[in-house]
């Protein structure tokens, strides 16, 4: 069994799992594997008393993202063995069925607290605002690196047509979380391909403006906004709980099981599972998992710095920073520096559909990041046809 393990990893072997194994990056690899560990190991400490406040099987949630993150690791795995073009390919198919479904649940949706997010697809809910973010991250820098290459192309049009298409539906729902990653995510591509800093302004002033009207128009957004700005005027029970169990852990925790505020948090195993980790295992590991996250964000943008194709880097750069921004929104909810969003922590949280598609996000990184056929000369490692990566 050993030997043909080794065989299938050897250098000398030209078979498809020895070429991905020597061309993928095994620094962002571990960190992924490691948080997808993390949030198992937190799923067991912050999930059974949640569900046991809902009359449910104390391993009910547990179970589920066990299932969930098994599922995660094949999504990325499996998206890591890409190469470009079919990165590309798959996340235009990705984009154009999440539009789709984004009207499904607009208008035949299931409704929970105020909101239509989810569809039912074979019995299980689905968001498809958490599908449609990587897939428009990559669709948008191809259509911007085009714009690149020929001036005269309105690919930088197109691609904010579709994000205007994409954020309508969202608001619709409401989600104004996932407009804020969204339109973050079409921002940082302008930035990276150059703007003016009169377009800068401009943009800014629209977003303000957005974020105006955003306050006025929609209940469930002002209703977030002042209670924020005026904790005295809502129920803040979350929030004070999710405080208190930061505070309780101290700098090494009262240990697994042991923390008393976070079985009192109602969603210590989802938005508030950073909470319930401090109060755990301390405010030392806390500052692991940031610090984890932090360099997986940081060695994305790096990667991004050594490829070649300016597709590439720039699909790399936003999903990247798409994967920090949202991993910095849920901490900032978690320490009251920002109004609740619904954010999750990626591979952190509970949650099927966020984890699936942060597996698909970081597998078209680590797929588009691999290691080009000059590179692996270099290293030794024999070149072989599908080891390469296609540009564009």
């Amino acid at each position: 069994m050993w030997a043909v393990i080794k065989l299938m990893f050897s250098r000398a072997k030209k078979t498809p799992i020895a070429e991905w194994w020597w061309t993928i990056d095994k620094e962002l690899l571990t960190a992924l594997a490691l948080l997808l560990t993390i949030g198992m190991i937190l799923s067991f400490a912050a999930s059974p008393p949640v569900a046991e406040r809902l009359d449910l099987s104390p391993w009910h949630f547990v179970i589920r993202h066990a299932f969930f993150a098994t599922a995660a690791l094949f999504v990325l795995v499996g998206v890591s063995f890409l190469n470009v073009r079919q990165a590309k390919i798959s996340s235009l198919i990705l984009l154009f069925g999440s539009i789709f479904l984004l009207i499904v649940a607009w208008r035949f949706g299931v409704e929970i607290k105020g909101s239509r997010r989810w569809v039912k697809i074979l019995g299980q809910s689905v968001q498809p605002s958490e599908f449609v973010k990587p897939a428009f991250a990559v669709i948008a820098a191809w259509l911007f690196a085009q714009k690149m290459k020929h001036p005269d192309m309105p690919a930088r049009s197109i691609a904010a047509g579709l994000m205007v298409l994409i954020v309508t539906l969202l608001m619709l729902q409401p989600d104004f979380g996932q407009t804020v990653l969204l339109v973050a995510t079409w921002a940082s591509l302008l930035f990276l391909t150059g703007i003016s800093w009169w377009i800068t302004l401009g943009l800014l002033g629209l977003a303000a403006g957005g974020a105006l009207a955003a306050y006025i128009i929609m209940p469930n957004v002002a209703r977030r906004i002042d209670g924020f700005l005026n904790p005295e005027s809502v129920d803040t029970y979350q929030i004070d709980r999710a405080l208190q169990s930061l505070l309780e852990g101290g700098w090494f925790g009262r240990g697994p099981g042991e923390a008393i505020v976070r079985r009192y948090v109602p969603d210590a195993h989802a938005d508030f599972v950073f909470s319930a980790a401090a109060g755990e295992f301390g405010i030392l590991f806390a500052m692991v998992l940031v610090a984890l996250i932090a360099f997986i964000t940081l060695r994305s943008l790096f990667l991004a710095q050594r490829q070649s194709s300016l597709f590439v880097r720039l699909a790399i750069s936003a999903l990247a920073i798409q994967f920090g921004l949202q991993a910095g929104i849920n901490l900032t909810v978690n320490l009251n520096m920002a109004p609740a969003t619904g954010m999750t922590l990626p591979f952190v949280s509970y949650g099927g559909t966020s984890m699936l598609a942060t597996a698909f996000s970081v597998g078209l990184i680590l797929a588009m990041a691999r290691r080009k056929p000059e590179e692996t000369l270099k290293s030794g490692i024999p070149p072989h046809k599908s080891a390469m990566v296609p540009g564009e």
